[in-house]
């Protein structure tokens, strides 16, 4: 292996700025974990006047199984070299850039695991990568550009938010939880200050955090922050009416994400009923009412069977700025899928055989989650029984108090009787996938283990395909992302 290249250029970043003149975009394209939503994707999306957001999902694994495999094009070394602290680039790039690339069936070199205080290599990795993804999504021109987060994801989101914003990034999004917290953190990183959300810890008997100091991560060279505008991703009025009441908590906008929206959605509200083929059943409790929600006097945009030009049009009408697409997104072929994920797809899009689940079991959070039907795949259940029960990539670990009063980290889709000897409950376990895992071989990035298991897909998409099912009859070899922009903007012509 070669010594990693030399980072020697560096531009100023200078003060960094949304930009508040301009108008709200109309279209947001979903921000799809792992890397679905990519830099390539986002940048199409942001150069052509619309909201390209990349997901900031795992982007530390993400750089880091990059930089081993050569980096293809030298784009992520590009960003590298202008990240306001080249030492602390140049760290990354030692510790991950193999040349020429590691051997296809070697392991990937695993990553510092996130915690309640992730030691030090572990938050440079997460800011410089946050920081590549939003800067090479932002590159040459002046367009808008935003960034996913999960609230289910704590352990991560003050170093990716940081990341994010020393890149300039315009909007921060996130769903899957409540996130309160997420002003006041914008706030503090855009004032220099440090950072910090409250833990979510199981039986915690004092409330602990989770922060990060930009000052102290990058130094005399830390630029001036501009404060990102904040979209919280909700369901339900209730949640919007809680955000918004407080000035400290409320966001700048929401995304109202309907049920059929793809990866994780929110719980049907009452009893859990499952319908014939196991999925949950979503009742009119379970939908916003729009006309409420204009009376906040945020924009907001609609996700979730939104991906038609009749949806967008119904949206506008009824006060929407415009819709959050994600499926048409993911399935172009500007987006982050493998070429044979996305072929396999397309090919049982265009012969009317793909199916979207609703798996109200499969995510370690106890979210319902969206798994596409594919051969071969996670979906299918020999296949997925026949994977090595493990956990190592372990973003979606639970913090809990042990009884020593320390913390300790499990997640249920762990091997059982690692779950059980940290005090969960084998109920918990039953069905539990592993996303991480799954979601990165998704994108080309699954892990090869020493034994020569490989990991396998776990594709996920939403269950409204309307809108894909147009584009395959126009474009029956697929459709780029600029193509499924101005098929959604044909009721606006």
């Amino acid at each position: 292996m070669t010594a990693a290249p030399s980072l020697t250029t560096q531009a100023d970043t200078g003060t960094l700025a949304r930009g508040d003149h301009r108008p709200r975009p109309v279209i947001i394209q979903g921000g799809m974990g792992v890397a679905v939503s990519g830099w390539r994707l986002a940048r199409t999306i942001s150069t052509n006047g619309h909201l390209g957001v990349v997901s900031g999902t795992a982007l530390d694994a993400v750089l880091a199984r990059i930089l081993q495999d050569g980096d293809p094009g030298g784009h992520y070394r590009r960003a590298l070299a202008h990240f306001p602290n080249l030492p602390v680039a140049q760290r990354v790039l030692d510790t991950y850039f193999i040349d020429g690339g590691r051997p296809d069936d070697a392991p990937y070199r695993p990553v510092p695991k996130l915690t309640l205080s992730t030691s030090r290599e572990g938050q440079e990795l997460a800011v410089v990568a946050n920081f590549a993804e939003v800067w090479l999504a932002k590159e040459g021109h002046d367009g808008v550009v935003g960034v996913n987060l999960l609230e289910k994801i704590q352990m991560a989101t003050p170093t990716a938010v940081l990341g994010a914003m020393l890149a300039g990034v315009d909007y921060v999004l996130m769903g899957a939880g409540i996130p309160r917290e997420i002003p006041a953190l914008l706030r503090a990183l855009a004032a220099g200050q440090v950072g910090r959300i409250t833990a979510d810890v199981v039986g915690a008997s004092t409330t602990r955090s989770i922060e990060v100091d930009p000052v102290d991560l990058v130094g005399p060279e830390m630029p001036t922050l501009t404060r990102p505008d904040f979209l919280a991703i909700i369901s339900i009025n209730q949640l919007a009416s809680y955000l918004h009441r407080d000035p400290e908590i409320r966001p700048d906008g929401f995304v109202v994400e309907r049920p059929p929206a793809g990866g994780h959605s929110a719980p049907p509200r009452g009893r859990l009923q499952l319908d014939e083929t196991g999925d949950p059943v979503y009742g009119p409790r379970d939908e916003a009412d729009l006309a409420k929600l204009t009376q906040f006097g945020l924009p907001f945009w609609v996700a979730g069977a939104a991906a038609t030009p009749a949806h967008l049009a119904t949206a506008i009408r009824s006060g929407a700025v415009g819709v959050q697409v994600g499926t048409l997104f993911a399935l172009s072929l500007d987006s982050g899928l493998s070429d044979d994920n996305r072929n396999q797809l397309l090919a049982r899009l265009r012969d009317g055989d793909l199916t979207v689940r609703n798996d109200p079991r499969a995510s370690p959070t106890g979210f319902p989650f969206k798994v596409a039907v594919l051969p071969g795949t996670a979906s299918d259940a020999d296949v997925y029984a026949a994977r090595p029960r493990l956990c190592d990539l372990s973003y979606l670990r639970q913090p809990y108090e042990r009884s020593d009063g320390k913390v300790g980290y499990r997640c249920p889709a762990e091997p059982v009787h690692m779950h059980l000897r940290k005090g969960g409950s084998l109920a918990d376990t039953v069905g539990r996938q592993c996303l991480c895992n799954g979601l990165m071989a998704d994108i080309g990035l699954g892990q090869h283990r020493t034994d020569g298991y490989a990991e396998v897909p776990l594709v996920t998409l939403g269950q409204d395909l309307t809108g894909a099912v147009e584009l395959i009859a126009r474009h029956p070899q697929g459709w780029t992302a600029r193509q499924a922009l101005t098929y959604l903007q044909e009721s606006l012509a």
